[in-house]
């Protein structure tokens, strides 16, 4: 087993110890804990750096379901090394800054163990190599974000955003699936590095387009594209540590991992290129415009992350160019799109992080994060100004940060794009360096928001709850740490080029023979190129249009409220609770005898509309066999005592008449020589009938029910009707040949199984999953009722109530 198995099994393996024993280490703050296990994940990734910058893939399989072809293979290559020292590195610095934000009044063994649940199961989605197994890591990253972002949950917008972030995604994830699903049929492997040596094969068939879209629509969710991001703002209710994790490095970074890890077999595809490159332009655009107006500083992040993701994802797809033309000289310029996807990821997670920071900063030494109530807190507070400075320059994308250089490689993609004669891109492509330009200015604008709005102009001192004054030293050294990296990459960007980019760039273009040629060499000043102009005229317009935004501010309400996605997605969860309540009452009568009618008529309309459909109902009840006399006995031993049961006057004489017809039907397996059935069939019976008579005396007087009678008459009719459709069904599958038979599983059960009796191999092993669930079903229902048992009601209440 190698080092990045333990890597992904170890925050799992420490967030299961936490509950158990942080009653032990109370003196103690766990989140000590926490960092410490990220950073130990850190440093074991970095010792991987050599020998994946050398090419080397580090690859581990155990075999799980080997019959259905689910492995738990981990994949350690360029690509996903980039992604696990995001979320070890970046979780190592949110461990610490969370230290000193969160309160020991706090629940804070949930929170530490949310977040290594959900630093696990980033790192398993991120290594894992098998689709299905990666398909559940995502969908825990769902349901841990949930558990993080409800973490305040005695609020009901903590409690709302986290149900808008776990329906959008988890909806996006069954997409997902879906197209993994028809990925396995099209190449009859999950392995996602067989899949991509079967490229070739798999394009043809008419699964390809579906598949793409669907596996598409669980990355754009997940990573907050249009319009789907309607989540990420809400999910702001989180504690700031959590928004800097989620929102820089790990949950949102997940579907451009997907895509980036996908491009080798769907980059040939036009459709990919569109949708990609499209839907990530528009989502940079939509986000850096609503980015302007907002009032709150995690709000204004939020869609700075959306619009940022956006500018990454149209990176990715404009990068497809180059598998979609076939490796030459003349391609390799749009590699460099790719390129500038992973450099950004990096720059973003740094300047990102450390910005979320600064703003959790003010939010708990001030009380507030709303702009209206900000300003003049650079003489106050001027570490936190230095880091809001070189965060949102950064983002901003001018020199001297590690922004300016990713930036003037997306305007410089955008450029190389339109010159491109691909995919119809003659007259439309010009519009993508607009795009790009113009969403360019609106960040600049919001980077402004960010750093004048809060630390220049007046002090409204009025207007805080607390005194302005500086964080303790304790908060500042994650966001240092970041912004150090900002400034550093800048001056050294060829060394992340070299180690880190080069290896992910082959992950990217497996199929391109000149590793080397993928790696450009970075440069802060290339000369007055058209990109730099561009950013020289972002500048300008940027500054032009912050110092007159009350006057154009206005056309934000052109739009109105109640035509937004968030009142659409709102009014839909609203309609659709009605509806779900309205059509429950109808049918949750409380009445057991309306339940079962619901179970035979769905039995009734499946499978006796089924048998027949197929005409393969047939009516031989003694064509080869005679009855013998004793079989008639029990026969009408089982309908005497079943026809008797309904009319019993008392509760015993049911208990009786039901004890006779399960042990008639006990000898019939005797009879058959079904000594296995007859056993199982006998233990049940019995013990049935001493839990009725244990439970006898506490039930109440049996009653006759007065129901009307075209309810009776309907019932009788289903109970008839019922009764026949076994009886003929029981007869039908005697003769039935459409189907192969599965009685020779129950022959050879012995030799399959290993177990003699039939019944146990049934339960064990021929339906074992079925079995495993209801055995965890119970296993819940026990916990449940073992808590309400343990529950002391409070108030003066008693055990009773």
């Amino acid at each position: 087993m190698t080092v990045d198995v333990f890597i992904v099994l170890i925050p799992f393996i420490f967030a299961m110890l936490i509950p158990i024993f942080h009653r032990y280490i109370q003196k103690r703050h766990i989140g000590w804990f926490v960092t410490a296990v990220s950073l130990v994940l850190f440093i074991l990734l970095t010792t991987y750096i050599p020998r994946i910058s050398n090419g080397e893939v580090i690859t581990f399989t155990h075999e799980w379901i080997p019959s259905l072809g689910i492995n738990f293979t981990t994949y350690l290559d360029g690509l996903s090394l980039v992604f696990s020292l995001l979320i070890t590195g970046i979780g190592s610095l949110v461990g610490l800054y969370s230290i000193f934000y969160l309160s020991k009044s706090e629940q804070l063994y949930h929170f530490y163990c949310y977040l290594l649940l959900f630093m696990g199961a980033m790192l398993g989605v991120v290594l894992s190599d098998n689709l299905l197994v990666l398909y559940g890591f995502w969908e825990l990253t769902s349901v841990s974000s949930f558990l993080l972002i409800a973490f305040w949950h005695h609020r009901k917008a903590s409690r709302a955003g986290a149900r808008k972030s776990m329906l959008i995604t988890v909806a996006g994830g069954i997409s997902m699936l879906a197209g993994f699903l028809m990925l396995y049929e099209m190449a009859g492997t999950l392995s996602i590095r067989e899949i991509i040596e079967k490229v070739d094969l798999i394009q043809d068939s008419a699964l390809f387009v579906p598949t793409l879209v669907l596996i598409l629509l669980g990355a754009f969710t997940k990573s907050a594209q249009f319009p789907f991001y309607i989540w990420l703002p809400d999910a702001m209710e989180a504690p700031t540590p959590v928004s800097a994790y989620l929102h820089s490095a790990t949950m949102v970074k997940a579907g451009i991992y997907l895509v980036a890890r996908f491009t080798p077999i769907f980059g040939s595809e036009a459709i990919w290129f569109w949708l990609v490159t499209g839907v990530g332009l528009f989502t940079l655009f939509w986000g850096s415009f609503n980015a302007v107006k907002q009032v709150d500083l995690k709000a204004l992040l939020a869609f700075s992350t959306v619009s940022q993701l956006g500018l990454i994802m149209s990176l990715l797809g404009m990068g497809s160019v180059a598998i979609y033309l076939g490796y030459s000289a003349e391609t390799m310029i749009y590699t460099q799109a790719a390129f500038a996807a992973i450099f950004h990821l990096i720059n973003h997670s740094t300047f990102k992080g450390a910005l979320f920071m600064m703003v959790g900063i003010i939010d708990h030494e001030l009380g507030t994060r709303d702009i209206r109530r900000l300003g003049g807190l650079m003489s106050f507070m001027p570490l936190t100004f230095t880091i809001a400075l070189i965060g949102s320059l950064s983002m901003a994308g001018l020199p001297p940060f590690n922004g300016f250089l990713s930036k003037e490689m997306f305007f410089a993609a955008t450029l190389h794009i339109h010159d491109a004669s691909v995919f119809s891109l003659d007259y439309i492509g010009i519009l993508i360096p607009i795009i790009a330009w113009v969403a360019s200015v609106f960040t600049f604008i919001y980077c402004l928001i960010i750093v004048g709005k809060t630390f220049f102009g007046d002090v409204k001192s009025h207007l805080l709850d607390k005194h302005p004054h500086e964080a303790p030293i304790g908060m500042l050294i994650s966001p240092y740490i970041l912004i150090v990296l900002v400034v550093g990459i800048f001056f050294f960007p060829n060394l992340l080029g070299q180690y880190i980019l080069r290896p992910a760039m082959a992950s990217i273009y497996p199929s391109f023979s000149s590793i080397e040629e993928l790696t450009p060499t970075i440069h802060a000043w290339h000369g007055f190129s058209p990109e730099l102009w561009m950013t020289i005229f972002v500048i300008i317009a940027g500054i032009l249009l912050y110092r007159l935004l009350k006057y154009w501010k206005q056309i934000y309400r052109v739009f109105p409220q109640k035509f937004s996605l968030n009142t659409l997605f709102n009014n839909g969860i609203t309609l659709s609770e009605s509806l779900s309540h309205r059509f429950t009452i109808r049918y949750m009568t409380g009445n057991l005898t309306d339940y079962f009618v619901y179970i035979f008529l769905v039995f009734l309309i499946i499978v006796g509309g089924y048998f027949l459909y197929a005409d393969v109902f047939s009516w031989s009840p003694i064509q080869h066999e005679m009855l013998e006399v004793f079989e008639i006995v029990l026969i009408l031993i089982a309908i005497v005592s079943a026809v008797g049961i309904l009319f019993a006057k008392s509760r015993i004489t049911i208990v009786f008449l039901s004890s006779v017809l399960g042990y008639s039907v006990a000898f019939f397996f005797i009879v058959f020589r079904a000594p296995d059935l007859a056993l199982t069939q006998l233990v049940v019976e019995s013990v049935s009938t001493v839990l009725f008579l244990i439970c006898f005396r506490h039930l109440p007087e049996i009653k006759k029910e007065l129901e009307p009678k075209s309810k009776k008459i309907r019932n009788l009719f289903i109970s008839l009707t019922m009764g026949a459709t076994v009886t003929f069904v029981g007869f039908a599958v005697l003769y039935y040949e459409k189907f192969m038979t599965i009685s020779n599983y129950f022959n050879d059960s012995y030799e399959l199984a290993g177990g003699k009796n039939i019944v146990n191999t049934i339960l064990g092993d021929f339906r074992a999953f079925d079995t495993m669930l209801e055995v965890v079903v119970l296993f819940i229902a026990g916990l449940g009722v073992y808590t309400l048992i343990k529950l002391k009601a409070k108030g003066g209440g008693t055990d009773a109530n």
